[in-house]
């Protein structure tokens, strides 16, 4: 249950601010569907997050324990720093697909935009230091739908709320904890 939970939250703290979130608010904003849109959300995500965690499982099985420690530990505060930074998503990706479907468009744009993203990574990472994989992939899911979901459908009145980069400086302190909790554990 921990490699649920850890999953979850440092998912869901990552994506606030993050590209793929503020895509789903332009998709929000341009179909006005939340259904379609939530649910080629969740389609996308478990299909990058299962690819991701499947590579950060495979390669935790060539690297010794002590090598993988190093890895994910210098990998959490790398993504640490990389959280600090605001996203921007691009109008373009959100249009991208949109001729076959508010569904479509929706997993083609967020598949897309997932790739090589710091959640991705995350989940890479997280299913190369934490057992079973289903529970990183479905942790990892669950956090982008804690963070987009709402957003979908509350629309612009959230976003303006939001306080974003508290929540980056937060997730960004929960990845630094972590790679420090695994560097200590060396």
């Amino acid at each position: 249950m921990e490699t649920l939970l850890i999953s979850t939250l440092t998912v869901t703290l990552g994506e606030i601010g993050d590209k793929t979130q503020l895509l789903a608010l332009i998709l929000a904003a341009k179909y006005r569907k939340p259904w379609p849109i939530c649910l080629g959300i969740l389609i996308a995500t478990l299909f990058n997050h299962a690819l991701a965690g499947a590579f950060g499982a495979i390669v935790s099985e060539w690297l010794s324990p002590q090598t993988l420690r190093w890895i994910v530990a210098i990998s959490f505060l790398a993504i640490a720093l990389w959280t600090l930074k605001p996203d921007k998503a691009d109008e373009d990706e959100a249009t991208h697909g949109s001729a076959h479907g508010v569904l479509i468009a929706t997993v083609a744009s967020f598949f897309l935009a997932e790739m090589g993203d710091k959640t991705q990574i995350a989940t890479a990472v997280l299913a190369a230091q934490y057992h079973p994989l289903w529970q990183v992939v479905s942790g990892t899911t669950l956090g982008m739908l804690i963070a987009d979901v709402p957003v979908v459908w509350l629309g612009a009145r959230f976003a303006h709320k939001l306080p974003l980069r508290a929540a980056r400086i937060g997730a960004a302190l929960l990845f630094a904890v972590l790679g420090v909790w695994i560097l200590v554990g060396l």
